[in-house]
């Protein structure tokens, strides 16, 4: 959301992130924003733990993650334990519970794949973070 102050914009935390990363980060957190936003269209863009993170009301849908050490993009779903489709597509490297996709250029990313994952964790989100069994 842009908030007009004195014929400037100011942007909230979130979207600096976005907007001051270096290429080709910022053109891949661009797009995920985008994607998310267009397939949860009630979703809120926070800036949490110095992140972007996704959601609806008070349930988390996934958080954005650039790793300029690792020279990729993280969408990260918080809900991945529940999630049943392209668990092939994603790592869950260093992470007990957390599933995410992984890219290093726009090229890589896949929207269908991308969309359809996005869709499950919305509908997923009141699952919470791990399977009961």
């Amino acid at each position: 959301m842009f908030i007009f102050e004195t014929n400037q914009f100011i942007l909230n935390p979130a979207e600096e992130y976005i907007l001051n990363q270096p290429e080709p980060y910022k053109s891949i957190l661009l797009h995920l924003q985008m994607t998310v936003q267009r397939v949860i269209p009630d979703v809120e863009m926070k800036y949490k733990w110095r992140i972007p993170c996704f959601y609806v009301g008070k349930s988390p849908i996934c958080y954005l993650n650039a790793s300029h050490k690792g020279k990729f993009v993280d969408i990260a779903f918080w809900n991945s334990a529940h999630l049943t489709k392209h668990l092939d597509k994603m790592t869950t490297e260093k992470r007990k519970v957390v599933k995410s996709l992984r890219y290093s250029s726009l090229k890589e990313i896949e929207d269908n794949v991308l969309q359809e994952v996005i869709a499950e964790a919305y509908e997923l989100r009141a699952n919470g973070f791990y399977t009961r069994k």
